[in-house]
């Protein structure tokens, strides 16, 4: 059936140019009308070549916009397989995710991320490509690919992260030599230039969260109205410029309560300007998201994509992503957590956090 309708298809394509040329070239030599030079067969002759250019317009503006609408296709399957939409729910994790492209027309660019029930623990990647839009692709698949493999692989994450760089590694190299195919050997090290920041997040099944973080942005802990930063000790360096230290030893950042959530982002979100060059306050829209109504990580997300266009006023200049989880099980903390004063929204709850383990009953 494909094989006969592509042929007729392709004849009709260039039929109906034929037939309305056709018409043209008959009216000119065969009409007499098109032969005098009165004002009225001037007028004819006129509207009959406006009206057979007018159909050679519209069907080739018909032809365009039906390969625009399948090339769309395409590319909205291609990058929906690349950055999949995440469940929501994970492993007892309310989850919600989201990205917006500097590129017009791409749903994904230089902006990476993923969350996957292991028996680790849920493991999440949030990581930034330098650059943006449709060129940064090639790079956002090297790493998520090496992700989501070796998340279930890999004991530590440590060993997460060293899989993540060479894979980076290897893909840097392949793509120097494409774009320089008469230098000979592949580079014994990646381009300079290019560089991924990454963070990644293991949320054990008691809610202790453990990191690594490579240059990327800290997420934000929403504890009921109370918005502030879950940040641990200075992060490494981006992956691609430099290598690894020997030891990587995950950072302990406390527990995810029950009911409370955490927002990794990009700093596309945070470096968003409106008209007057102000930057966007993503804390203070976390914590407008969360004021009068019941913080699912779906609400935030779209009330926080909507602070953001409203402050923008148009596509930000850089990607944008965020991802929202939230504890919704019902279990006691294993370690405590001490809370920081750098906070938006109500104050800071009273007293540790409680250690003692509930009943577990999960949701």
């Amino acid at each position: 059936m494909f094989r006969i309708r592509l042929p007729l298809r392709r004849t009709l394509s260039l039929g109906l140019p034929t037939m309305w040329g056709a018409v043209a070239i008959t009216y000119k030599l065969a009409c007499p009308l098109a032969q005098e030079n009165g004002l009225g067969a001037r007028v004819v002759s006129s509207a009959v070549f406006f009206a057979v250019g007018a159909g050679l317009v519209l069907h080739v503006r018909g032809t365009l916009l039906r390969e625009l609408r399948q090339a769309r296709r395409v590319a909205g399957a291609a990058q929906n397989v690349l950055l999949r939409p995440l469940p929501p729910r994970l492993d007892g994790l309310g989850v919600a995710a989201a990205q917006v492209s500097a590129d017009r027309g791409a749903s994904v660019g230089g902006d990476l991320y993923e969350a996957l029930a292991t028996e680790h623990g849920v493991r999440v990647v949030m990581g930034d490509v330098r650059g943006h839009g449709i060129g940064a692709l090639g790079t956002v698949a090297a790493v998520l690919g090496s992700f989501r493999e070796a998340v279930h692989d890999e004991a530590e994450l440590g060993g997460v992260l060293r899989r993540l760089d060479r894979a980076l590694a290897r893909h840097l190299r392949a793509q120097a030599r494409a774009e320089h195919p008469s230098a000979g050997a592949p580079p014994d090290t990646p381009v300079a230039e290019e560089f991924v920041t990454v963070l990644l997040l293991e949320i054990g099944r008691g809610g202790e969260v453990r990191a690594l973080n490579c240059g990327h942005p800290w997420p934000y802990l929403v504890s009921g109205g109370r918005v502030e930063p879950l940040a641990g000790p200075d992060p490494l360096p981006p992956l691609g410029p430099f290598p690894l230290p020997d030891d990587l030893p995950a950072q302990c950042l406390g527990d995810l309560l029950p009911g409370e959530s955490l927002v990794l982002h990009t700093d596309g979100a945070q470096d968003a300007r409106d008209s007057r060059g102000r930057f966007f306050c993503l804390p203070g829209a976390i914590a407008a998201a969360v004021r009068d109504h019941p913080a699912t990580p779906q609400s935030v997300l779209r009330s926080v994509f909507t602070a953001l266009r409203r402050h923008s006023g148009h596509r930000p200049a850089d990607d944008v992503a965020l991802l929202v989880l939230r504890n919704e099980r019902l279990r006691g903390p294993t370690c405590a957590r001490s809370r920081g004063s750098d906070t938006y929204g109500s104050t800071a709850r009273a007293g540790p956090a409680p250690t003692d383990p509930q009943p577990t009953n999960h949701l």
